[in-house]
């Protein structure tokens, strides 16, 4: 695991998930852990030899070593919350007349 740091300062894990053959996610774990409803993700694209076969998958721990700093940090930067509050009340409205 590698670590981000934000420029709010938080400190983020790094991680790859849901290898594939041409992308795997990766995951950035908030440093809170009580809940992965804080975390972010985007997607890394592999042009790697495994891209060419359906049935390969990239290595994560090899995906997770090629990325740089600044990579991390583009990525980062466009990355999308694992789980997002709701922007609608579930309780029913009431009925008017």
């Amino acid at each position: 695991m590698k670590t981000y740091t934000a420029p709010d300062g938080i400190t983020w894990g790094v991680v790859i998930q849901s290898p594939g053959a041409s992308n795997a996610m990766i995951l950035f774990r908030h440093p809170d852990g009580n809940s992965s409803r804080l975390d972010r993700y985007n997607w890394v694209l592999n042009k790697g030899p495994e891209a060419r076969s359906v049935t390969a998958r990239v290595d994560p721990m090899k995906v997770l070593d090629q990325l740089e700093p600044a990579e991390i940090a583009r990525l980062f930067a466009r990355s999308i919350p694992v789980s997002r509050q709701s922007s609608f009340n579930l309780a029913p409205e009431p009925v008017r007349g």
